[in-house]
This record gives C-alpha cells, sequence and structure tokens, in this order.
C-alpha cells in the first residue's frame, strides 16, 4: 500500500464521484484512478467504495477505513513540515516595541532599516506606555523600543525626534477659535497634568509652566494620552501632551499649537547595552537614518 493509494481513496470519498475526483483533485485519468482503487481494495481485502449510475458510496469497511486514511496522510504532512522545519536554522526573533500611538510613524521606517534582513528574522511588535516599554527592554523581553529616556534603567538611549507640545481642549471649547494658544490663556482653565508615572512628560511640563511664570494647579493627573483625551473630553479641561496626539484624537478633543517658544519632549530608541544580537547591532548602526527621516517629515 503506498501513499498514493490512501490519497485517492480519499478523494474519491470526498467528492463521491470517480470522474471529479480524476479530473478535479488528481488530475488524472479516471481508468487510472479505477484501478488504483481495486489495487488498494485488493490490499485490503474488502470493497470500499459501492459503484452505481449515480457515483460511489463508501461501505461499512470504506467509512472505517477514512477515519484511517485521513489520520495517515495528516501524520505523514505533519513529518515532511517537521523535517523541514529541522533542516533549516530557526528564525532570530527581533523585538520592538513603541510608545503608543508611534508605531503609526516609526514602525515603517524602522522596517526600512532592516528591510534587507527581513528574509533571515521574525519580527515582533508591542505598543505599551513608556515606562513599561523601559522595563521590557531591561528585562530582555524588547530588543529595541521607541520611548522617552526613562530614568531609573540601565539602558542606553538615541534621540530620534524632538516633538512639540500641543494644547488638547474639547471640541466646542471657546479656545478652538484661536489659531494657537498663549501661555496666558491657561489662566482658569482646568488643567490635566501628567501624572508621576509620566515621569520625563511631567518634567517637561512643569518646565515650561515655570519658565512661563504661570500659577497653575492641575486637577488632574494622567499616565497616558487615552487617559489625558478622556479627561479633556469630560471635564473640558484642557492638556498638554505631545504632537503626534494628533493622528488619534476623538472627535471630541481638537489640538492647538503653543504660541511663542514651544516646549519639546524627546523620542528616543532605548536598549540594553549587555544585549549582543547581531540584528541590534546592524539597526544601530543606521539609526541616524530614524533621526534624518524625522528632520525631513
Amino acid at each position: 500500500m503506498e501513499l498514493r493509494h490512501l490519497r485517492y481513496f480519499v478523494a474519491v470519498a470526498e467528492t463521491g464521484s470517480l470522474t471529479v475526483a480524476a479530473e478535479k483533485r488528481l488530475h488524472t485519468s479516471q481508468p487510472s484512478l479505477s484501478r488504483q482503487i481495486r489495487d488498494l481494495e485488493d490490499e485490503v481485502g474488502a470493497p470500499l467504495l459501492s459503484r452505481s449510475a449515480r457515483g460511489v458510496e463508501l461501505t461499512a469497511a470504506g467509512r472505517a477505513f477514512l477515519d484511517h486514511a485521513r489520520l495517515a496522510l495528516a501524520q505523514v504532512d505533519a513529518a515532511t513540515e517537521a523535517a523541514r522545519r529541522a533542516s533549516k536554522p530557526a528564525k532570530q526573533v527581533f523585538a520592538l516595541g513603541f510608545l503608543t500611538g508611534h508605531e503609526m510613524t516609526w514602525l515603517p521606517r524602522a522596517m526600512r532599516l532592516l528591510s534587507d534582513e527581513l528574509p533571515n528574522i521574525d519580527v515582533t511588535v508591542s505598543s505599551d506606555y513608556s515606562p513599561d516599554l523601559a522595563d521590557a527592554l531591561a528585562r530582555g523581553k524588547l530588543d529595541l523600543a521607541f520611548l522617552r529616556a526613562e530614568p531609573g534603567f540601565d539602558l542606553d538611549y538615541r534621540v530620534v525626534d524632538h516633538e512639540p507640545l500641543v494644547v488638547l481642549m474639547p471640541s466646542d471649547h471657546p479656545l478652538t477659535s484661536r489659531d494657537s494658544i498663549r501661555p496666558e490663556d491657561f489662566s482658569g482653565e482646568t488643567f490635566i497634568a501628567a501624572s508621576n508615572k509620566a515621569t520625563v512628560l511631567r518634567a517637561v511640563i512643569e518646565g515650561y509652566i515655570e519658565w512661563c511664570g504661570l500659577d497653575i494647579t492641575p486637577q488632574h493627573g494622567v499616565d497616558n494620552l487615552a487617559m489625558a483625551m478622556s479627561l479633556v473630553a469630560s471635564t473640558r479641561g484642557l492638556a498638554l501632551m505631545p504632537a503626534y496626539a494628533r493622528n488619534l484624537l476623538p472627535g471630541s478633543v481638537v489640538s492647538r499649537p503653543l504660541a511663542g517658544t514651544v516646549p519639546t519632549i524627546d523620542l528616543a530608541i532605548g536598549y540594553s547595552r549587555s544585549n549582543t544580537s547581531a540584528t541590534l547591532k546592524l539597526f544601530l548602526s543606521r539609526a541616524d537614518e530614524l533621526a534624518a527621516s524625522a528632520a525631513l517629515s
């Protein structure tokens, strides 16, 4: 008994027709297929198919044989795939992380840097808050991430962009009539600031408030952009957030640029210096292209 006998029998059983199985599934002649089925039945020692003018039907022996034939073919296919995988070296995984929302801009640029290596590696992509990305880098769960230069982690950072801060406000707020927002426009408004978890953003915002000489007491603190947008809409407050927020705003929230000297927050690529990945080394050797692409956008 050969594998082709099993494949021929399963094809006939599933189509219910020698003609259809021969022409559509097996691409052979019907007489040849009939001979193969007879040879199989001779070896089994029992008729497997009942032939009539309406086509073919499985006999009791055929029904019993079909499940085992399918299992045998499935096991052969699995064995073949396992052998093929074993004959090839496993692909290296390169794990990329992105501060949520930045993958829209930076993932295509990162993939261009890795284009020559893509046939040889598997790239995984995840998005998260910046402190969580830094923690994942430190624990070896990520190879490289686009994030803030988070303090308190034994990581190296390279700045790839300086993002201006913009003002978020409800879409029907009176200040939406302005082309830009002046520091004094914050007076009397509910102000939504970054929480202690968003360490880097909080420091930039507090530095701007102090530089402007504003007397602002934040009413709310947020860990991330999603929370900021929700509070802006629900409290009708104002928030300072990095400019990438403009790509993610719901209809209830709009943005306006700041007038005058605009504070910026750095976006960096972070990695562990103890990571010996050859793909990471290649990526870092071309990292200057990332900063150049940001300057052109």
